[in-house]
């Protein structure tokens, strides 16, 4: 696309790829100086440069120009990188529907479950922390909402691909950093808001608008589909510029969960909707996941309109979520089970059900930790929670960054108060070993907070992790079954 195109009285310069990121490297690349929490684009120009850029988009005046570049010269980057990106990329969003999900916990366990149900009727693709998904296209994402660039990327790798939908995790620093801005939402969805992030948000407001940033810039018809159960709800459900849509189990709401039943590896409820009954059977587990599995399916038929009798036999088969409630059954006499919950409410509502499920005679271990450079002020808390379910917490390190994980392990022991066994094993895979190796027959061993995350953060360095899933896998096999001693290993 020329540059003209792109902006009026520019020259007819060839612009193949837009950068916001100097380190990436293109091909006659358009270089827009974006300002970060930690870093200004206005900086790294020479940089841009070298790596492919052949023009400039900046507001802040610059010690020289390059005669090499074009420059134009802008009020607002970011503003302006959205409106460019999505005509550049082809408006990609406008052209599939595209649905939000956002809310503290259950932001992927909804977006894959929309993904499931749609894709019986579209091609449907996904955006999120577990990856991208796409037809058989499967491709890594380490930011749960990508930026502006990233996203209009893949948006449009999407839609040449044959997508007509798309699911999408939406962050609160996304939306606050204004990386969706180019995205025109279907739906929007909002599950809850509890304690996460507040070294960033410092406080449950700014969090709050953060997160009510996605329901303020949706059309009047647009679905904004709303938990009632959450004492947000109300707040999002009255001021959306949307077309308000409650869901709830206790508030009454448009679509409601009765006579909800729960079993270790399934789950039986009555969605109520505009006056009817269907009787639902899921594979899911948990009362979380009763709410998940609401939010997704009012969400779609709000969207498309398909009937519900169409959507309700898809819940007996939705395939699992890696890394969330996944159950990993090697043969083992106990139960493991490994999830992503790393808030003080996820880590509460998980824990409830593992314990549900586990007989009373038995013992619920706990592994996990909490991230470094992150919001410190919930750790206490999130101790305090699994003394009150776990009879054995191991703590252990969870891309502690540049925080020292013995550190990070006292000030989540600071908070146990029921009598439980704890214990600090800074190595992850040992502390998981341990977890397991303590287990006896019927005892519930989890693993919680990073699912199948293949990285550990550490002092700037992405790691390579296993993945909490495939560490539990690898020990079953290697430790309790002993298959390398029997291979001859």
């Amino acid at each position: 696309m020329k540059l003209s195109q792109l902006f009026e009285g520019a020259p007819d310069l060839e612009i193949r790829d837009l950068m916001s990121d100097s380190r990436l490297t293109c091909e006659n690349g358009l270089f827009f100086c974006v300002k970060g929490l930690s870093f200004d684009g206005h900086r790294y120009i020479e940089e841009a440069k070298k790596h492919g850029a052949v023009a400039v988009v900046y507001s802040d005046d610059l010690p020289e120009f390059d005669s090499d570049l074009v420059y134009i010269r802008v009020n607002n980057v970011l503003d302006v990188l959205n409106q460019v990106a999505e005509k550049f990329y082809g408006y990609p969003s406008r052209k599939m529907s595209v649905l939000g999900v956002t809310g503290t916990n259950g932001k992927s366990t909804i977006s894959m479950i929309e993904r499931y149900f749609i894709s019986q009727f579209m091609p449907c693709g996904y955006i999120g922390t577990i990856g991208i998904y796409y037809g058989d296209q499967v491709e890594e994402e380490h930011l749960t909402t990508p930026d502006v660039v990233e996203l209009n990327q893949v948006l449009n790798r999407m839609m040449n691909a044959g997508m007509e939908a798309v699911t999408l995790e939406v962050s609160s620093q996304g939306l606050d950093r204004n990386r969706v801005n180019s995205v025109h939402f279907a739906c929007a969805t909002f599950t809850n808001l509890t304690q996460d992030h507040f070294d960033y948000h410092l406080n449950f407001e700014n969090y709050f608008a953060a997160k009510m940033k996605l329901f303020t810039m949706i059309d009047s018809d647009t679905p904004a589909v709303i938990n009632m159960d959450d004492a947000y709800g109300p707040r999002f459900y009255e001021g959306t510029t949307g077309r308000p849509v409650s869901y709830a189990v206790n508030a009454q709401a448009d679509y409601m969960a009765k006579k909800v039943k729960l079993y270790p590896d399934s789950t039986t409820f009555t969605l109520v909707h505009d006056g009817k009954e269907y009787p639902v059977v899921s594979n899911l587990a948990a009362m979380f996941d009763v709410y998940n599995l609401v939010a997704a399916l009012a969400s779609i038929h709000e969207t498309f309109g398909f009937a519900l009798e169409d959507l309700i036999p898809y819940c007996r088969t939705i395939p699992q979520v890696s890394g969330r409630v996944e159950q990993i059954k090697e043969g083992q006499p106990f139960h493991v089970i490994v999830d992503y919950a790393h808030t003080p409410d996820g880590i509460q509502k998980f824990l409830e059900f593992c314990r549900s499920v586990t007989p009373k005679e038995n013992r619920l271990i706990a592994v996990f930790g909490s991230a470094g450079g992150r919001d410190a002020a919930k750790r206490s808390e999130m101790g305090k929670i699994a003394s009150q379910y776990c009879d054995v917490i191991i703590f252990t390190s969870e891309d502690p960054r540049f925080e020292d994980p013995e550190v990070i392990a006292k000030q989540l022991a600071s908070g146990v108060t029921n009598d439980c066994t704890t214990m600090t094993i800074v190595d992850r895979y040992e502390a998981i070993r341990q977890g397991i190796d303590l287990a006896s027959d019927n005892d519930t061993v989890v693993i919680l907070g990073k699912g199948d995350e293949t990285y550990m953060s550490i002092r700037g360095v992405q790691e390579e992790w296993m993945g909490d899933n495939n560490a539990v896998i690898d020990i079953i096999h290697k430790y309790f079954m002993n298959e390398e001693d029997e291979h001859g290993d």
